[in-house]
């Protein structure tokens, strides 16, 4: 008799993606609009780069989660340990670092070393944020299939 494999627990598939991008993007925003003033930045630029870079990293999002989630699940070792979420959070901001820096020159009309600063505190703040997004995220609506367990099928 062959057991029945157990469909994943939680949250999954592209419903899972859309709330959790919505989620992130949402706190994101309000937080780098937030950031972008504190370096003395115009409210209204800050805004407008906080919405921009927020489309652009909901883009990256998906495709980065979706790249990291189909590497994972060909992974023997299933879960994600602190040193594949340390993985995860430093790919995705490292990404997103190399998009947003020369936009962010562009549009505050600053230098991109001056960019590269600005987007180093933005960095260090956003890649505690990952962690502790993705952490709490997958505590409130469990682990992606590719990170759970599979039942071993009784033959």
């Amino acid at each position: 008799m062959t057991a029945t494999p157990s469909r994943a627990s939680g949250l999954q598939g592209a419903r899972r993606r859309v709330v959790f991008v919505g989620l992130y993007e949402l706190i994101a925003i309000i937080v780098s609009s937030l950031l972008f003033m504190a370096t003395g930045q115009d409210s209204g630029a800050s805004g407008v780069m906080a919405v921009v870079a927020s489309s652009i990293a909901i883009l990256w999002n998906l495709t980065f989660n979706w790249l990291f989630e189909r590497w994972e699940l060909r992974q023997t070792q299933k879960g994600r340990s602190l040193l594949r979420r340390i993985v995860h959070a430093v790919g995705f901001e490292g990404g997103i670092a190399a998009m947003l820096i020369p936009l962010m020159a562009w549009w505050f009309e600053i230098s991109l070393w001056q960019a590269v600063v600005m987007e180093a505190g933005l960095l260090v703040f956003f890649m505690v944020y990952t962690f502790v997004f993705n952490w709490c995220f997958d505590r409130i609506f469990g682990l992606p299939a590719s990170a759970q367990a599979q039942p071993v099928a009784a033959s």
